[in-house]
């Protein structure tokens, strides 16, 4: 009977350990705000779904206006300027006026035209002042249409023979960090520079508002290939060092909760992580915030108040349910006066507590069964000895 009590015994004992484990890294892992720390940390959650992930590649490079869209303002008769109606910046139409130009031909008054635009768009430049002399020969107004334009990335040699006419490229601009645009490649520059090894990729994308302009400096996010029904979170949710990855949980009944929970990392792109184990689809995750949780423990509400005030009784400062043997031995401590300032350090959890006593029942059982049970010796009838007859 002894023996095979003490496989139950150890199973017990350390049934009863992981849960209590449990408790404690559930505490330890739990961020609790109020409403007003979720406010001030500006906490942002999505939900975690399954999507097409874009595998990328990253390059650099700039914005470009499209030759075929760029028109200048003449005049066909030598003149003078003697009326300037735009400047660099303005936004002209079709057939707007912009100059009138005095002929050098004798007249009285002498004959004047006016410079209409030959395109709608923005003024780019203007090299002529009030006033100036004008030739035939001389382009008086730049104007160009930036309603499309080309975003021209350097992409090395080896990458570039993956790429095809059509590939997309998100495409992010310094200048405008809260905008994002979608470009599709049309073409490959004529020649590759052979210094750093790459070749330009032309990308094509429409330039609603005219918020783009020549020059400015552009990220490239190429996709090269697609998966789908994949599990990713935005970048912004993930945290930690590359061997400690983690994300925040939004708990799904306590209010205000965010759990640190660990994840394993697939591919990452410029917008999303994959996650190959540790979340589930529906699952919600912090992204804006999620850093300064990390940094929040201290000054925000306790596990144990937290769930106190949802579920509407005490619970231990791990956030495990007091027993009633723990809650009298609070009230006890209390009652003598035994509170010098320290907080309670918390509660088993209720499967500790019921481990604990089977183990003491079980092992009242192998001692009474040890004592009724006969000693060996005992049990066993003394041998007779038997007397030899003489012959």
């Amino acid at each position: 009977m002894k023996r095979s009590l003490v496989p139950l015994f150890l199973l017990l004992a350390h049934t009863g350990s992981i849960y209590a484990e449990g408790d404690a890294k559930r505490a330890a892992n739990t961020v609790v705000l109020d409403e007003t720390g979720v406010k001030n940390l500006r906490i942002e959650t999505v939900e975690v779904e399954e999507t097409d992930f874009e595998a990328t590649i990253f390059s650099l490079g700039r914005i470009e206006a499209i030759p075929s869209k760029i028109a200048a303002v003449s005049s066909r008769i030598p003149g003078r300027i003697i009326e300037l109606k735009v400047s660099p910046g303005d936004t002209v139409k079709l057939g707007d006026e912009v100059a009138k130009i005095e002929s050098r031909q004798p007249g009285d008054p002498p004959p004047v035209i006016a410079l209409k635009t030959p395109l709608a768009g923005l003024v780019t430049r203007v090299d002529s002042r009030l006033g100036d002399p004008i030739d035939p020969e001389k382009a008086m107004i730049e104007i160009t249409d930036l309603s499309e334009v080309y975003a021209v990335a350097r992409v090395p040699e080896h990458q570039a023979g993956r790429m095809k006419p059509g590939t997309v490229a998100h495409i992010k601009v310094a200048a405008l960090p809260t905008e994002k645009f979608d470009g599709e490649l049309l073409r490959f520059g004529t020649s590759a520079d052979k210094e750093s090894g790459t070749i330009d990729a032309i990308f094509r994308l429409t330039n609603p508002g005219g918020l783009l302009r020549a020059d400015m400096r552009a990220e490239f996010s190429i996709v090269m290939s697609k998966r789908s029904n994949i599990v990713s979170v935005p970048r912004a949710a993930l945290q930690g060092e590359v061997s400690n990855r983690f994300v925040y949980v939004k708990d799904f009944d306590l209010a205000n909760a965010f759990v640190k929970t660990s994840v394993t990392v697939g591919e990452i792109n410029d917008r999303f992580v994959e996650i190959t184990s540790g979340l589930l689809p529906a699952d919600e995750v912090v992204t804006r915030g999620a850093y300064s949780l990390s940094f929040a423990g201290a000054s925000s509400v306790s596990l144990k108040e937290a769930l106190d005030a949802a579920h509407g009784h005490e619970h231990a400062a791990d956030g495990g349910e007091l027993t009633p043997e723990k809650k009298a031995e609070m009230a006890a401590k209390k009652g003598g006066g035994d509170n010098h300032g320290h907080e309670e350090s918390g509660g088993a959890s209720p499967m500790w507590m019921y481990a604990t006593g089977a183990l003491f029942v079980l092992l009242l059982l192998s001692i009474f069964t040890k004592k009724g049970r006969p000693d060996d010796d005992k049990d066993t009838p003394a041998a007779t000895p038997v007397k030899k007859e003489a012959h």
